[in-house]
Parts: C-alpha cells; structure tokens; sequence
C-alpha cells in the first residue's frame, strides 16, 4: 500500500456503474472522517506449517527471456470481459472463506453477482508461492464453474516478502533473480494452475512495486527487478495450455520510485493496474487523479501502450467513512473502464464487512444493486453511432437504438426512492437512469 500524499468538492456526475448511470447530488466538500489507526493487513495469507522448501543454491541454467509472439494489445481477452457488463468483485479472504463471503455479498447486493474471485499466494516460503498445500484447489473450482468467472491471483516474487528486508539484501536477491535463480518456482506455479483447469488466471506479479513495504520491491535495482520480470513471465508462458494475463500494478502515486521506471515493456505485460486507496488525510479526489503518476497519469500510459487497466484493490482509507470518494472512484471507473476491479473489503477500506463506513457502503450498495430495480417506462430512441474500433480490443456491436437524452442529458431518469435514512447518511438523493439493463443480466 502507498505512504500518505494529500481533493475538491464533488462536482455534478453522471456514470454508469454495473448498467446504471448515476447523477448525485451531494453538499458541496468532502466527507472525511477521523484518521483511522493502522490495522492488521487481512489480506495476505498466515504463513503455513511446511515442509522445508528446496533450496536455491546455484542459479537455474535457462535462456534469457523472450518477447511474447502475441503483439502488445492483440492477446485474447480473460474470461469475464464484457460479459455480463463490467467485472468486479471484492478481496474477502484467501482461502475458502472468501469464496462463502462472495456469495454473501451478492445476496447483500440484490443479487447481483461478484464475477471477480481475488486471492494471494503467502509470501512466507518459495513452496507456498509455488500455490502449495492446496491454497488454489477451492478457487480453481470457482472459476471453473462458470465461464464468464475470472480469477485474479497476487503472486509474490520474493519468499519473506513482507519480512522488511533491508534495501542492500533486496539488491542481492534481485540480481540474483535476473540471473534465473527463481526460475523453477514460477514454473511450478504455472504447471499447478493449468493442472487445476485455471489456465487463464490473471497474474498481479509483484504488485505495489513501487513501495518500501515488499521484498518484491524495485527501487533497489530497477533494472534487475524489470529482467526478473520479464524471467519470470517468460518462464509461466512456456508452460503448454497456458493462457495467463500479467497485471503490473503500483500503487498510486509517487512512492519510493516512479512506477513507470518499474515497467518491464509491453511484450511483458498484458494489463496495467493500479492500487488506489482514498490516502493520505486531506487529498482530494482531483489530486489524486492530476497528482504525479497518479489516476490520469494510469490511464495515460496504459492508452500510449495498447493496455487495458485495472484497480485489483482500491477502497476508502485516511480520509474515513468518505462518501465523496466513493461515488468519484466509481464513477471514474464506470468512465474508464477497467478490466476489472476488486474492492479491498476489510476495515478500515471495505464496504459489507467493514461497519466503520456506513456512509460508503450505503452508496456502493445502492449503487451495484440497482440493476435489479423496475425499468422506467421508455421514452423517444434515436439510433446509435457505431464506436470506433480499438486495435486489439472487442468491439461489441451496439443495439440499434438508445433511450432519447433527457433535459439532464440523462436517458430514462428517475429518482431513486431510498429511504430517508439512507439519503441523509449520503448526503443528497440519487437520480437513477437504467441504459438497457438487460444486456447485463
């Protein structure tokens, strides 16, 4: 996770979030709370008792990496993609319990359904990162009993990754790394999830590279950490009947580096994603979109390099049960359209299991569960230009005509009729325009 950086009164929005489109209007300035305490990080998984992993004495003779055959951009899209509208889902827990937890929250959303399972390998020991003592029997079940289902796996590139080890050892490791000492792990991975029928798993490799919290990290040895990359997805790639989607996601911001110094080139890498918590206390939600190497500058670079994005884990933090961050951060994906994206749902960022944000997750849960509401009677349609085609990209063919634009350039609008409590835990009342809500269905 990012060190604190330091946003503007909400201006009016309208977005479509899950094939709704969404204008708020809220009181003027944001909705920050206290500054929570640090807390545990439920995320990643305990260490496991072990065997003694095998040792890495000498390094492994292989070839240098390889340029992938696919062009940057032309590689098939993961399941779920433009499925059933946009993907997401939430970080729960690794293990079994976050599978019991996804439907949960699909039922605390009306039904709708988390489409997106998100776990982490432990970075104790190289055998547990290998996906060892059936950490990913569960999840490979999951994904495979639904096509359009996609599973997200963070994949440490370092055993002892969380173990703050200091800056002159990581240097070591990660020349060590780009010489091929790791190697045969990554493979074992790879053969492991294609074994487990999850040959098309989406890879977050070394997430948050940016940072000074992993061992995994780069700033160390920038050019080492990019050759382990590339040694790395070379390696997974060689595996027969893989079909894996490589995430490289920093953290928003500047960080210990600037990520862009981290990127290891676009044969290596399929997605662009980025880590974006509401932090540090006081930063509008304009900064951290125009600060450096922030939201924008994401979604900049991705476009110049042919890559769709992503947010694998985003959510409230320093600035408290804010209700400003919410509808903006959704809002800029509905307008950007990430691949997907996983919300981190534990306090102090979540919204279902975290009750230190009632304002929040009265939003988000308004937001995601109105696809089940009643359609308004439709009005006028016009026809609909046909969108320009992306190089690389589907480019899904639209329905011969949309509802006509309201006065409030919003087709079908009406407002949602939530219960006062809830308007005012949210500051203003919600107009509701549902746009074809049966493609999604």
């Amino acid at each position: 996770m990012a060190p604190d950086r330091r946003r503007s009164p909400l201006k009016g929005l309208a977005f479509l979030t899950a094939a709704v489109v969404v204008s708020a209007a809220l009181a003027a300035g944001t909705a920050f709370g206290a500054d929570p305490a640090s807390r545990p990080d439920p995320r990643r998984p305990a260490p496991v008792t072990h065997p003694v992993p095998r040792a890495d004495s000498s390094p492994v003779s292989r070839a240098e990496p390889v340029a992938s055959p696919t062009p940057p951009g032309a590689s098939h899209s993961p399941p779920g993609a433009g499925a059933r509208g946009p993907a997401f889902g939430a970080y729960l827990h690794y293990g079994p319990a976050g599978l019991k937890r996804m439907k949960e929250l699909s039922r605390w959303l009306g039904g709708h359904e988390v489409r997106v399972g998100h776990t982490y390998l432990p970075g104790d020991v190289w055998h547990n990162i290998e996906g060892g003592h059936g950490f990913l029997d569960s999840w490979a079940e999951w994904r495979r009993a639904e096509s359009d289902r996609m599973l997200v796996l963070n994949v440490p590139m370092m055993e002892r990754n969380e173990e703050n080890v200091p800056d002159s050892e990581v240097r070591r490791l990660l020349r060590r790394a780009a010489s091929g000492a790791f190697d045969d792990h990554f493979e074992v991975l790879a053969e492991r999830l294609v074994d487990l029928g999850v040959p098309d798993t989406v890879i977050v490799l070394g997430w948050e590279m940016n940072g000074i919290t992993y061992t995994h990290r780069c700033a160390p040895d920038p050019d080492s950490w990019k050759r382990y990359w590339k040694r790395i997805v070379t390696v997974m790639r060689s595996v027969p009947g893989q079909k894996f989607k490589f995430d490289f996601a920093p953290s928003r911001g500047m960080d210990a580096i600037p990520w862009p110094e981290c990127y290891p080139g676009d044969a290596f890498v399929d997605i662009i994603g980025m880590d974006a918590y509401d932090q540090p206390y006081g930063l509008g939600f304009d900064q951290q979109v125009s600060e450096p190497y922030g939201l924008q500058h994401h979604v900049d670079f991705a476009r110049t390099h042919g890559k769709p994005i992503s947010y694998p884990e985003w959510g409230l933090f320093r600035n408290g049960d804010n209700v400003t961050y919410m509808l903006r951060m959704l809002a800029w994906m509905d307008e950007h359209k990430p691949l997907y994206n996983t919300i981190t749902d534990y306090c102090p960022h979540g919204v279902w299991l975290c009750s230190d944000n009632p304002r929040a997750s009265a939003l988000y849960r308004a937001l995601l569960s109105v696809p089940h509401l009643p359609r308004p009677k439709p009005g006028p349609t016009v026809p609909v230009p046909a969108r320009p085609t992306t190089p690389g990209k589907p480019n899904p063919t639209p329905a011969a005509t949309e509802p006509a634009a309201q006065p409030s350039k919003l087709p079908h609008c009406t407002p949602l009729d939530l219960a006062q409590g809830l308007e005012h835990q949210i500051g203003g009342q919600l107009t509701v325009c549902l746009q074809w809500a049966e493609r999604y269905r």
